[in-house]
């Protein structure tokens, strides 16, 4: 049976870092704290991913919340994506209680309350910065990917993005790409066919549907102008901490395919911008996406292979990702793979499912001889969760169960009136708040297709002037036929006429050699 001495020694070891790090917590055996035995946290590592997971109730968010804090303290900024509505407390203070006392009496130090630097984001109308892409951006690849397109319909994408391009078209909200679906469809069929190749209307119209699908999302909202800038997610504040961007999505449950285009959006718009980093001492920005199975839920085979590329690459960039979700089975098994850290708190046994569950969550962490893991799983408290991660080589650290630290800014939201204060104060809110309406694809083809109109009106109205004034022409009496019309519109004088040209026309090809193929001899008579 392990004693403490040989736990510490063993967490001591795993948890020792080069370079800056962070308290965690405390390792506790037979679920009891070990004084020394910390938990710590390697910046060094942080872009490698990660995953905190629980069922509700059990201390996921708070752990987020401590995480977050540690990454800010260390000038590393961080994206929040705020699904429950609960980070916003991160502004400010925390207040000292008996049970935070307990805690820390338990894994030592002292407990320093701490308001954060704080920017509000939003995707809709709630409050903070407007965060908006436009379609452009998005591209034709990724589009088709969102929409879920078959090989065809991609190559339709691909060409209207190639028109609008070489057309000089800005693609900037929906309503521009749906405008040139409509227009590529009928009055512009012939002169896009001509250039680009034929166009199947049926495929026009299923990517129509798919883009309406989308808007009925709310995805209007996100595209449009001002594109929102990546590098405004990379602050540092006047004290030098990070900057936390609580991006606040309490209305995307219901909307599950506008927040999965937003969020590998922006890991497209990450990877796209940021140069290559390497191993650096921190991470450049740390995200956190809470209740993540939202990003995976009606995620296509097509998305969720684009969502693993870009968590596998974008860690060269210097960007981490964090997944917090109440089952860890929520994670497609090619994500899993990639997270470095997995912060484990309790999970629920209480159906046969559950109890799967827990034996496959229980086979995804390093072997250890000092607990039951699937046991355990079941009996973690609150606040308290099994850790383990990737150390400066790459190598797991051992499985420890941890007693976490208490969150030093407040556990709990913002009020209005600090809310209000929070974007009152925001240079970045002024910077995106109004939308712009340029010039583009829509406004572009909808003056086209009016000045085509007008011509044809005009045509149309010439060509009537025309025909009333030759009606008007002779006073608007029928004019009598002459004899001499009479006769050249019988049909007796029309045939006579016919062959006397004929006779006219042979003689003169006779002349010239060219009569037919006859070659009678002619006598001197016969010219007669």
């Amino acid at each position: 049976m392990p004693n403490n001495e040989t736990f510490l020694q063993a967490v001591q070891g795993g948890y020792t870092f080069k370079g800056e790090s962070a308290v965690l917590g405390v390792g506790m055996l037979d679920k009891t704290a070990v004084p020394g035995a910390l938990v710590k946290l390697p910046l060094k590592t942080m872009n490698r991913h990660g995953l905190i997971a629980g069922a509700t109730g059990t201390g996921k968010t708070k752990t987020l919340q401590v995480i977050a804090e540690a990454l800010s303290d260390a000038s590393v900024p961080v994206l929040l994506m705020d699904i429950k509505g609960d980070l916003s407390g991160i502004a400010a203070a925390g207040t000292e209680n008996e049970k935070i006392k307990e805690r820390i009496a338990i894994i030592g130090g002292t407990y320093k309350p701490a308001a954060f630097p704080v920017e509000l984001m939003s995707l809709s109308n709630e409050k903070g910065v407007r965060l908006r892409a436009t379609v452009s951006e998005f591209g034709p690849i990724l589009l088709s990917k969102i929409l879920d397109l078959n090989d065809t319909q991609q190559g339709l994408v691909a060409m209207i993005f190639k028109y609008c391009d070489d057309n000089k078209l800005p693609l900037l909200d929906l309503k521009d790409f749906i405008k040139v679906l409509q227009f590529i469809s009928n009055d512009g069929k012939a002169e896009i066919e001509k250039e680009y190749g034929k166009i199947a209307t049926t495929s026009t119209g299923t990517i129509l549907r798919k883009v309406i699908e989308l808007q009925q999302q709310g995805a209007d909202v996100f595209f449009g102008e001002p594109s929102f800038e990546v590098d405004d997610l990379m602050r540092i504040s006047d004290d030098g901490r990070g900057m936390i961007n609580v991006l606040r999505v309490t209305d995307m449950q219901n909307k599950p395919k506008l927040f999965s285009t937003f969020m590998l959006q922006l890991l497209a718009e990450l990877y796209a911008t940021l140069p290559e980093a390497g191993d650096l001492d921190k991470p450049k920005l740390v995200m956190f996406i809470d209740e993540a199975h939202l990003v995976f839920q009606e995620a296509t085979d097509a998305l969720m292979q684009q969502i693993e590329t870009v968590i596998k690459l974008i860690r060269s960039k210097g960007v981490g990702i964090f997944f917090c979700t109440q089952n860890p089975q929520d994670v497609p098994a090619g994500v899993l793979s990639q997270l470095g850290l997995k912060v484990q708190h309790a999970l629920r046994a209480f159906t046969a499912a559950d109890r799967k569950t827990i034996k496959q969550a229980a086979e995804n962490y390093p072997e250890t001889a000092f607990y039951k893991t699937e046991e355990l799983l079941t009996q973690l408290g609150i606040g308290e969760a099994l850790v383990t991660m990737l150390n400066e080589k790459g190598i797991p650290t051992p499985l420890v169960h941890t007693m976490l630290v208490s969150p030093r800014s407040r556990m709990d939201v913002l009020s209005d009136g600090e809310l209000d204060t929070l974007v009152n104060n925001s240079k970045l809110v002024k910077k995106y708040a109004e939308a712009a309406d340029s010039e583009s694809a829509y406004e572009i083809l909808n003056d086209k297709l009016e000045e085509a109109a007008k011509r044809t009106a005009e045509a149309k109205a010439e060509k009537e002037a025309e025909k009333e004034e030759k009606k008007a022409g002779g006073g608007g009496s029928k004019k009598e036929k002459s004899t001499i019309e009479k006769v050249l519109d019988n049909s007796v004088t029309r045939q006579i006429g016919r062959t006397a040209a004929n006779v006219i026309t042979r003689s003169l090809l006779g002349a010239l050699g060219l009569g037919g193929k006859s070659t009678r001899k002619k006598s001197s008579s016969s010219w007669f």
